[in-house]
């Protein structure tokens, strides 16, 4: 790689200050992985353009709580959305809801913008959106803004032990 690639330092030294305990779970964990880095993005569609992927390649992490001081993360794939009915159902639950941006700090350690399920304040369960085992290759966050990991997606769901199901629609697509 070339020393000016904005992707990757190419100082050891600086790569290791570089990396994420994000990025240094996945690697303890022996995933095989690629780190992008770019300007933080203002949208999914500017991430997904700036790493070079398609926009259902990029899989955001969305914390739900489920009740007081118990979440889960819901793996979301670009160009699609939480479906509430379908996600109440799959987890048992009549209320879900959404924690404010301090309150989903403080459940895993990331600010809003860079939450990964990896290297999280705790090991929070993980419901990956069905749609994500179909794709060749995903972009997931890697717990700073700009940072993502692109790996195959059957590794990042062992990985994570994510239940997988159906529980997104298409932006725009009403639920009823």
């Amino acid at each position: 790689m070339e020393p000016s690639d904005p992707q990757e330092p190419s100082d050891p030294q600086a790569a290791e200050e570089a990396d994420t305990p994000a990025i240094r779970a996945a690697r303890a964990a022996g995933l095989a992985f690629d780190v992008v880095r770019t300007e933080p993005p203002s949208s999914a569609r500017e991430s997904a353009e700036r790493q070079g992927i398609r926009l259902e390649q990029l899989v955001r992490t969305i914390v739900v709580r489920r009740a007081a001081d118990d979440y889960v993360f819901v793996l979301v794939p670009g160009g699609r959305q939480i479906d509430w009915p379908k996600l109440r159902a799959h987890l048992g639950r009549s209320r879900l809801s959404l924690p404010d941006a301090e309150e989903a700090r403080r459940a895993t350690g990331y600010e809003r913008g860079a939450i990964t399920p990896f290297a999280s304040t705790r090991p929070w369960p993980v419901i990956a959106d069905a749609a994500i085992a179909r794709l060749g290759r995903v972009a997931i966050g890697a717990g700073a803004r700009g940072v993502n990991l692109h790996l195959a997606p059957a590794d990042l769901l062992a990985s994570l032990d994510a239940d997988v199901a159906l529980v997104t629609r298409p932006d725009g697509e009403s639920t009823g």
